[in-house]
């Protein structure tokens, strides 16, 4: 049998590998290069598209927490992406054609899986769907069709990337948020009121593209372009990304009235991102403004901010607990087309959507991690959220029900241990021989 998975990104390369990990023939259906993105600029397997960050590889945190679950379920796209590590704080950072090339070879080397290159129009039989957010409008229409209802659409903001050369160090000075990491892996360029005050004047006042279909657009929050955000307020991106707390300026021993933090793209550091700027301004008004943050004055852009169209799926109205549709039939849903936000996040969707079809095809009920985990809290979100009011969420500790009787300031600690252990009695029960009591108990507590 030859399972297809549609969608050669995080979560399709992650679920293609899961399965064929598990004795299973595999064809991704990839649609690039026959059919282009608006984002996507080659046609490897496993681009990242908007930022080259993988956020946290700290335990404490909710993305941290995260990754060390797809690690003990034996994700390939974690360790790939280690391989491709930039410096970046207590950030999994990438190098964004490192990480891409070795997901490709890796991927297209599995003498399992098969690359067949055109378009979807239609959902498999039996299957993995994991185009994106970037869905095509036809596969978006067949996706529609079989869960009777219309996919929602909102708009993502990429931020721009510029040159290491082309900025006046001079003005910058190198840190990392409270010295983490190396301590120095971010640029920083700080501004005082009078500068910060003046950004925020040509922000604000800057022509951006406008167009019928952008001026309703439902921005996810977590990804708010940077002049959306002044618009909600002066000091807005002082909260926000240009917040200068736990970036005392060496030079002045002071922490800045407000700091753009620019994080390293490759490992040769030869590109920076500017942190939090995503932006849908026209080209001339990025060079216009941006380049009036201090370092920045002659600033060589390799990369303009864009905006393009993400779609998902309404999950919690469509979906049924492991992201099938609600008749039961063996496809499943992985990747940000759920509603899940992040390329963490992406990969496990894909990784429990290609161990749990290898199950069904086994003749095995899927499963999901217990809701005290951060991959259980993720997949009950999908399934228990208002469908009224669903928009697409990132790791956080609000997913897992909180611990009464905990004080404040170790309610993170008791969560993270909580959910290790609850995680590792899961996977433990789940590699048991299929038939056994322990293996019964599980099937009946967590098959969805």
């Amino acid at each position: 049998m030859n399972i297809t998975v549609v969608g050669g990104g995080l979560a399709g390369c992650e679920a293609a590998w899961a399965l064929a990990e598990r004795g299973i023939n595999v064809t991704i259906c990839e649609m690039r290069p026959v059919v282009r993105t608006a984002a996507h600029q080659t046609d490897r397997l496993g681009e990242l598209v908007c930022s080259n960050s993988f956020k946290s590889i700290e335990l404490h945190n909710a993305h941290g927490l995260l990754k060390a679950e797809l690690r003990d379920l034996g994700s390939l796209l974690l360790p790939l992406a280690d391989e491709a590590r930039v410096p970046g704080g207590a950030a999994l950072a990438v190098d964004r054609e490192v990480f891409s090339s070795l997901v490709h070879t890796r991927v297209s080397a599995h003498p399992l899986i098969r690359i067949e290159r055109q378009e979807a129009t239609a959902l498999p039989g039996t299957g993995i769907v994991a185009t994106g957010p970037l869905t095509s409008d036809a596969f978006a229409a067949a996706i529609a069709a079989r869960l009777g209802r219309s996919a929602l659409a909102f708009y993502d903001a990429i931020a721009p990337i510029v040159s290491a050369d082309s900025l006046d160090h001079g003005e910058l000075y190198a840190k990392s948020r409270w010295g983490k990491g190396d301590g120095d892996d971010y640029l920083n360029a700080p501004l005082t009121r009078e500068q910060y005050e003046a950004f925020i004047d040509a922000l604000t006042a800057a022509d951006q593209f406008h167009g019928h279909e952008f001026d309703d657009a439902a921005y996810f929050e977590g990804c708010l372009p940077v002049e959306e955000m002044a618009r909600r307020g002066r000091e807005t991106l002082r909260f926000g990304p240009m917040k200068p707390i736990g970036l005392h300026d060496p030079r002045t021993g002071r922490e800045p009235y407000a700091a753009v933090q620019l994080r390293r793209e490759d490992k040769a550091g030869q590109m920076w991102n500017l942190v939090g700027f995503q932006t849908r301004l026209r080209i001339p008004e990025q060079q216009r403004v941006f380049r009036t943050i201090p370092g920045l004055a002659q600033a060589e852009f390799f990369r303009y901010g864009s905006v393009h169209r993400n779609s998902y799926i309404n999950a919690p109205a469509s979906l049924g607990p492991a992201l099938t549709p609600k008749d039961g039939a063996p496809v499943f849903f992985a990747g940000q087309l759920t509603g899940v936000e992040g390329y963490t996040e992406s990969i496990g969707t894909g990784l429990l959507a290609g161990i749990n079809l290898a199950r069904v095809l086994a003749g095995d009920a899927p499963v999901v991690p217990p809701p005290t985990t951060m991959l259980g809290g993720l997949f009950r979100y999908l399934h228990d959220a208002d469908p009224a009011h669903f928009q697409p969420m990132n790791a956080n500790f609000g997913l897992l029900d909180p611990i009464q009787g905990i004080r404040k300031a170790d309610r993170k600690q008791a969560l993270v241990a909580r959910a290790r252990t609850d995680f590792a009695a899961w996977l433990d029960e789940l590699r048991l021989p299929p038939g056994s009591s322990t293996a019964r108990r599980i099937g009946a507590a967590s098959a969805v």
